[in-house]
């Protein structure tokens, strides 16, 4: 048997880029802390001062509205708890607005969070989707009202790849006068992301999804909205997230950024080419499936597939034995044996949900890699279906 590996699970997470590594090696030397006032923090400063503005020019903010987080999980949860606190932290304009309107296909660090507010207080409205996953506009219009201090609406699902109309939603959000935030964490760093024209009032992101390290993101908060801190202590972050920066997290977080300025246009449509591949051939090779997520407006390089009769960790752990690492959805709920809440949502049956499969393409990914799948996973299918007790369609 060959002996290859191929990953195509880069919206779990994503190997370093080598110029993050070059440049990690290199900052490993920068050791002061940036609040001190000696010659070593005072290096750490300004070094945490370069790439907080490089990271804010790849998303057209200013420097001062770049918060640095341990994670899109910590930004995610420091907007969403910013509600139960609202009249801490709001002016009089925002007094009696206890609510939150989320979508249904939330990543768990959304939908886990909005559970611990509502236990403090805060209404949590749940919108749902359409088949592929976009937002139903028209409910959301039905439910918003001069209650709702926060829209949080995710710009592209981690599982199905699925993009929404930001755009569209801030501007339902801001009529109503409430706040938006967008996790862009599976977004940012793959398409185009300008908060100034899309004019969100928060948005979360992260360095390893883009070939930086792991344990730093960021969460960009408009000048002049409402905050509240969510860790409090130190002074670090202008008040704003205390404790000491993770300061080679965020040097290789700008330098993956750098990366991405550079090669993620080319790439995206590199990527777009590779998964129309992969989709053809499944659909040529493989019987009785079904492609989730939008078929256009879709990350480059995520494909979700079901197969009937298959259940998807059995997929996983065979093309696992054949060095094709996947996911079946979101790398967070990995262990549950629940089925996708993000196809349930899309109105998928419960064994069209459990027998979902995520391809996710990065840039290591070649047509060599995409091939190999494409030879090894018809057989695959075929073994899993052979022990279903379930498919009638066995050949």
């Amino acid at each position: 048997m060959e002996d290859r590996r191929v990953y195509l699970d880069n919206n779990a997470t994503t190997p370093l880029h080598p110029d993050v590594k070059k440049v990690l090696k290199e900052a490993f030397e920068i050791y002061g802390n940036a609040s001190s006032m000696h010659s070593f923090g005072r290096e750490a400063k300004a070094t945490l001062d370069d790439a907080r503005n490089r990271i804010a020019k790849f998303i057209n903010a200013q420097a001062d509205e770049i918060i640095f987080v341990g994670s899109g999980s910590e930004a995610n949860n420091t907007v969403l708890n910013m509600v139960s606190c609202c009249s801490a932290i709001c002016d009089s304009t925002c007094k009696g607005r206890h609510q939150s309107i989320i979508s249904q296909i939330e990543h768990p660090c959304i939908l886990e969070t909005s559970k611990c507010v509502q236990q403090k207080g805060a209404s949590i409205i749940h919108v749902g989707v359409d088949k592929y996953g976009k937002l139903n506009m028209d409910e959301l219009r039905e439910k918003i009202s001069d209650k709702t201090m926060l829209i949080s609406i995710m710009m592209a699902n981690n599982e199905i790849g699925t993009m929404q109309d930001i755009k569209t939603i801030v501007e339902i959000a801001h009529a109503n006068g409430a706040l938006f935030h967008t996790d862009a964490v599976q977004a940012v760093g793959k398409i185009p992301v300008d908060v100034k024209e899309l004019d969100v009032d928060f948005l979360s992101f992260s360095a390893h999804k883009i070939y930086g390290p792991k344990g730093v993101g960021a969460l960009y908060a408009k000048n002049g909205v409402p905050f509240c801190p969510f860790i409090t202590g130190g002074h670090q972050e202008r008040g704003r997230r205390a404790g000491t920066e993770n300061t080679l997290g965020i040097i290789g977080m700008a330098s993956a950024m750098d990366a991405r300025a550079k090669e993620m246009i080319p790439e995206a449509e590199r990527l777009v080419k590779l998964k129309h591949r992969l989709r053809d051939a499944i659909e040529k090779n493989v019987p009785d499936i079904s492609f989730n997520g939008h078929p256009e407006d879709s990350l480059p390089g995520t494909l979700n597939v079901s197969f009937k009769g298959a259940e998807g960790e059995a997929v996983l752990l065979y093309l696992d034995i054949e060095g094709i690492a996947v996911s079946t959805g979101s790398a967070c709920a990995s262990g549950s044996l629940a089925p996708s809440h993000v196809l349930l949502a899309t109105d998928a049956d419960h064994e069209r949900a459990h027998g979902a499969i995520r391809f996710s393409l990065g840039r290591e990914t070649d047509e060599s890699d995409i091939d190999y799948v494409i030879e090894r996973l018809p057989a695959v299918i075929k073994k899993v279906r052979s022990m279903s007790s379930t498919y009638s369609n066995k050949r």
